[in-house]
């Protein structure tokens, strides 16, 4: 409903045209949005704030489970998109950061924009990063960032405030509320890749 029902009140070139949930995509959205907030959006959540071992293990498992699904869903596709050619729900839920939202508000907003800032070192996902281990989500991370026409990624994505945000409220998983620094730099360009990546398509 809420993809379509204010349209009349948008200008075209300020989205009213855009469908983010096309009639013939919605059965696959509706399928891949149940796996993805359950093993990603909340996933690192799961993972992060485990208070044993083993329920740890078991979230951080499935966090990567359904990363490598992402990977090969986006392989498949080619892209640019996580469905080919369309944007739709899938990728702005998969992708933004709302900074205007409270902690609790913004579980279904968790985004692979925020994984190598946050979730690798401060949720313990670590057991690999987007940047070196999974090429065709960081090339459809970077392409939403630095590409996307509207300019909405980027500008709706502050690396300072998504750092800062999670290292100084969760002062039970980081009690001297310590800010990384890296990684360095927050996006790499769309030309440049990890070293080791780089070395590794040669």
């Amino acid at each position: 409903m809420f993809g379509s029902v204010f349209d009349a009140q948008l200008p075209a070139d300020k989205g009213a045209a855009l469908d983010l949930y096309p009639a013939a995509l919605r059965k696959e959205i509706d399928d891949a949005g149940d796996w993805t907030y359950d093993m990603i959006n909340n996933g690192v959540y799961k993972a992060g704030f485990a208070t044993t071992q083993d329920a740890y293990e078991r979230n951080v498992v499935r966090v990567f489970e359904a990363l490598d699904r992402v990977e090969a869903q986006l392989k498949e596709t080619g892209g640019p998109y996580f469905f080919g050619q369309a944007l739709t729900e899938i990728d702005v839920r998969l992708y933004p950061k709302r900074n205007d939202l409270t902690d609790e508000r913004a579980k279904s907003f968790v985004t692979l924009i925020r994984f190598d800032p946050v979730y690798v070192q401060h949720f313990k996902c670590n057991v690999r990063d987007i940047r070196s281990g999974y090429p065709a989500v960081h090339g459809w991370m970077r392409n939403l960032y630095w590409r996307h026409a509207s300019g909405a990624f980027r500008a709706t994505t502050n690396f300072l405030h998504i750092k800062h945000h999670y290292t100084k409220s969760h002062t039970h998983i980081n009690p001297l509320s310590i800010c990384p620094v890296g990684p360095l730099p927050d996006i790499l360009p769309l030309g440049d890749e990890v070293a080791a990546v780089a070395k590794a398509a040669l």
